[in-house]
C-alpha cells in the first residue's frame, strides 16, 4: 500500500475536502506517513486568498516536491492559479479535490478488510459484496493485500442490503476489488441476479455499482445491461477502468482485457438504455508506453467520450512487476498526463453542458460546501443544489431538478416542485425557486 501525507490551508470547506481525501485514501488500503519524508506522495490542499499566501503556497509545494516521491497540489489556488506551479518549476500534479483519490490509488482496485460490514454514512449505505478479485496486473500491489476473490451468498448480501434500507439508506454503494468478478469463486457469475434481488426491497432507494473491470464484466454485459434497463432503483453508471486504448500496453499491464471487449461492454449499454455515465480511468506513462500507444489512449476516450475519466501518471509500487521495468522520464509522463487530462476536461464539459436547461429526477446523497447539497441524477451525474435551506431540501429528499449551470465536472439545478392539477389530474410543475436565485448558477 502507498503512504501518503496531507496539509491543508485555508477554509474550513478545505478541510472538509482533506477529510474526504483521507478517507477514501484509507478506504482504498493506504496509510498515513509519519511525515513528507516517509510518504510515497504528498498531498498540499491550497489557499488563495491573498498574495502573501499564494507566496506561502508555491514555498510550501516546493518544499514538499523536494521533500517526497511526488506531489499532488489541490485546492483553491491550484484550480484557480494551476499555472504558477509550472512557472515556479514545482514538478506536481495540479488536480480537482475529488480527483485525488483515484490518482493517488494509482489505477488500483481498492482494498477490502477481511471484516469489511456494511456502513451507513448518512443516507449512504456501503455495502462490500465480496474481497479480493481474480486480476494479476503488473503494476498492483493490492493483490498482496487481498487474494483472490471470496464471495458471500447472494442471501448474505441482499439480507445487507436490506438492513441497510431498514436503518435509513437511501443510496446503497456495492462495493469490493472487483465487482464484476462476484461468484466467479462459486463457478458462478452472479452479479445480475444480486443487483436484481437488491433493487427487489421494498423502499424508495439508488444503487450505484462500484468498480468492475472490463474483463470481469464483459462475460455478463448483456445480462447485466438487461438488469439496468429493467430496475429504475440501478443508477445508470458503469464505472469500467480501461486503463490503456493499447493492447500492447494492456497485454504488459497484465489486464484481463482487451480494446474490443472494452468497445463492446460500452456499446452493449448505449443500445439498452437511453442515457447513461460512463466512468473509466486511464494510466498514462505505463512503462512501455510509446507515443503511438498514447495517441491510441487519447482516440479511445475521444471515441467513447466517458463522463467521467480518472487520469492517473503511472508510478512504481515496491514488490511489483511493473516495478522493475524501466520507466518513462517524468517529463514525459506529465506531457502526456497534461494532454489526456486537456481533452478530459473537454470531453467532460461537453456533456454537463448538454444538461443546461434539462430537468432531471435526483436524489439528495450529502451536504455540500456552504448551504448547498450534492444531488445524483439517474446517470449518477453530480449536480449541486444552492441555498438548500431557503428551499427546504434536506439529504434524503427525491428532488426534480433543473440544470440551470455547470462547472464543467458537476453541474448546478434549481429544484421543481412537481403537484397534481384538481381538474384533470395532470402533473405540473411549479417552479418555487427564490426570485433572487432563480436564473442564477
Amino acid at each position: 500500500m502507498a503512504t501518503y501525507h496531507i496539509e491543508t490551508y485555508g477554509c474550513s470547506s478545505n478541510r472538509g475536502e482533506s477529510r474526504e481525501i483521507e478517507r477514501a485514501l484509507r478506504d482504498g488500503g493506504h496509510r498515513p506517513a509519519d511525515g513528507p519524508e516517509d510518504a510515497d506522495v504528498a498531498i498540499l490542499n491550497t489557499c488563495t486568498v491573498v498574495e502573501k499566501t499564494e507566496r506561502n503556497m508555491l514555498r510550501r509545494a516546493e518544499e514538499l516536491s523536494d521533500m517526497t516521491a511526488e506531489l499532488v497540489v489541490t485546492g483553491c489556488m491550484a484550480l484557480a492559479q494551476g499555472e504558477m506551479f509550472a512557472d515556479a518549476d514545482v514538478d506536481a500534479e495540479i488536480l480537482h479535490w475529488d480527483e485525488v483519490p483515484s490518482y493517488v490509488l494509482n489505477g488500483e482496485c481498492p482494498t477490502v478488510t477481511p471484516d469489511a460490514e456494511p456502513v451507513l454514512d448518512g443516507v449512504v449505505g456501503i455495502l462490500p459484496i465480496a474481497r479480493g478479485c481474480m486480476s494479476n496486473c503488473s503494476y498492483c500491489i493490492t493483490k498482496f493485500a487481498t487474494g483472490r476473490v471470496d464471495s458471500p451468498s447472494v442471501e448474505e448480501n441482499v439480507e445487507k442490503a436490506r438492513a441497510l434500507v431498514h436503518a435509513g439508506a437511501k443510496e446503497i454503494r456495492v462495493t469490493g476489488q472487483d465487482t464484476g468478478v462476484y461468484g466467479w469463486d462459486n463457478g458462478d457469475r452472479k452479479l445480475p441476479e444480486l443487483l436484481d434481488r437488491i433493487c427487489d426491497i421494498d423502499g424508495e432507494f439508488r444503487v450505484r455499482l462500484g468498480m468492475a473491470n472490463p474483463g470481469g464484466i464483459h462475460g455478463i454485459h448483456e445480462e447485466l445491461a438487461d438488469v439496468f434497463a429493467e430496475n429504475e432503483e440501478l443508477y445508470d453508471f458503469i464505472h469500467a477502468p480501461v486503463q490503456s486504448g493499447s493492447d500492447d500496453v494492456l497485454g504488459d499491464m497484465r489486464r484481463q482485457h482487451r480494446v474490443e471487449k472494452f468497445r463492446e461492454v460500452v456499446e452493449t449499454f448505449d443500445d439498452r438504455l437511453d442515457h447513461w455515465t460512463l466512468s473509466t480511468d486511464f494510466i498514462v506513462g505505463f512503462p512501455t508506453e510509446d507515443e503511438a500507444d498514447h495517441e491510441l489512449s487519447m482516440d479511445l476516450l475521444a471515441e467513447v467520450r466517458p463522463e467521467k475519466i480518472n487520469v492517473t501518471r503511472f508510478s512504481k509500487r515496491p514488490g511489483t512487476d511493473a516495478a522493475d521495468m524501466k520507466g518513462l522520464g517524468g517529463t514525459v509522463k506529465k506531457e502526456r498526463s497534461k494532454a489526456m487530462s486537456e481533452l478530459k476536461m473537454e470531453v467532460v464539459g461537453e456533456a454537463y453542458e448538454s444538461m443546461v436547461g434539462e430537468t432531471f429526477e435526483a436524489l439528495v446523497v450529502e451536504e455540500g460546501t456552504g448551504d448547498s447539497v450534492k444531488c445524483r441524477d439517474g446517470a449518477y451525474r453530480q449536480i449541486i443544489v444552492q441555498n438548500a435551506t431557503d428551499r427546504g431540501v434536506e439529504v434524503g429528499d427525491f428532488l426534480t431538478v433543473e440544470v440551470t449551470g455547470h462547472n464543467t465536472v458537476y453541474a448546478f439545478g434549481d429544484p421543481v416542485e412537481t403537484e397534481r392539477d384538481p381538474v384533470d389530474g395532470d402533473s405540473v410543475e411549479r417552479d418555487d425557486r427564490p426570485e433572487s436565485t432563480a436564473s442564477s448558477a
